[in-house]
């Protein structure tokens, strides 16, 4: 096998793994609290990444004042705001809409930096908004959804990719580089530290033992070890492997996933809406990729940070 084919198929698969990440989402929203949810998963990867890095030897970073306090932000906004906004918009939507909504992230980081950075868009990155914009109006109001309050859930969504899209923001604003390896670790160690205190408001100890609970607690499990730590894996080896504009089109693949992921584990049937939405998505996702031809790699949506 090649070295980019190698590197095709390690994005990929990171890929599906954040995808289903949506469905963990799902599972987790039903059984536990959205902060003492976040506070476990991040309790669970932060040895795995801690563990991984004595491995390769990576040193944590010596950093000014402010890259620290910037990263405080960044795990408050891209690792908790994003986790507890997710989980808790799925308690009110559906997955498959939470899966489009989800894969307009490279979008929105643009719209971010042109609204709060002053950048300059071209026509490509407009109509890449435009389609995204599209995309997300094509599922947000759905008549006769099986959903309790769709609107208000998808709007949770979009709230927590505009967190990640700040996390991206932010990540700009550093001073000092810090290693992917060494980002994860921190951003797992405040977004605990951040969760920890919220969680403990919710009284995770009064919650009564079910089955909700019990598949609650093995999502939180899964969502900490595969897609976050194995998804981070994943994708750092594509992406060392192909250039950056190949790595930004997988990112497509997210949103696919976490439809298919909703349809085949939770039976949800997708709607017409559903599938318009996400070719919208999928159009804007690759257009302003090809349009960043000579940008590093991007980096990954959040569940494999």
């Amino acid at each position: 096998m090649s070295k980019r084919l190698e590197g095709y198929l390690y994005l990929a698969l990171a890929m599906v793994l954040v995808g289903s990440t949506v469905a963990a989402s799902k599972i987790i929203a039903a059984g536990l609290p959205p902060f003492t949810a976040t506070a476990l998963r991040f309790a669970v990867a932060l040895p795995l990444f801690l563990l991984i890095m004595r491995v390769m030897r990576t040193r944590w970073p010596v950093l000014a004042r402010r890259d620290w306090a910037l990263l405080v932000l960044q795990a408050a906004a891209g690792s908790v705001g994003y986790t507890t906004l997710l989980i808790s918009g799925l308690r009110y939507t559906s997955a498959a809409d939470a899966g489009v909504i989800i894969g307009t992230l490279p979008v929105m980081s643009a719209l971010i930096a042109i609204l709060l950075l002053g950048e300059r868009p071209g026509r490509a990155v407009l109509g890449a908004i435009a389609l995204a914009t599209a995309g997300v109006l094509a599922i947000a109001f759905q008549p006769g959804s099986a959903a309790a309050h769709p609107l208000l859930g998808n709007l949770l969504v979009l709230g927590a990719v505009v967190c990640e899209g700040l996390f991206i923001l932010l990540n700009k604003r550093l001073r000092t580089p810090v290693p992917p390896l060494a980002l994860s670790a921190t951003m797992s160690a405040f977004g605990l530290l951040t969760a920890l205190l919220p969680a403990l408001w919710e009284a995770p100890w009064q919650l009564h033992a079910s089955a909700q609970a019990v598949h609650a607690l093995m999502a939180v499990a899964y969502y900490a070890v595969v897609p976050t730590v194995g998804g981070f894996v994943l994708w750092y080896a594509g992406a060392a492997r192909v250039s950056g504009a190949e790595a930004a089109l997988f990112t497509a693949l997210a949103p696919v996933a976490a439809v298919v992921f909703a349809a085949a584990l939770l039976g949800e049937s997708v709607s017409v809406r559903q599938v318009g939405g996400i070719a919208c998505v999928l159009a804007a996702v690759a257009s302003l990729a090809l349009t960043r031809s000579s940008a590093p790699a991007a980096s990954p949506p959040e569940g494999a940070v």
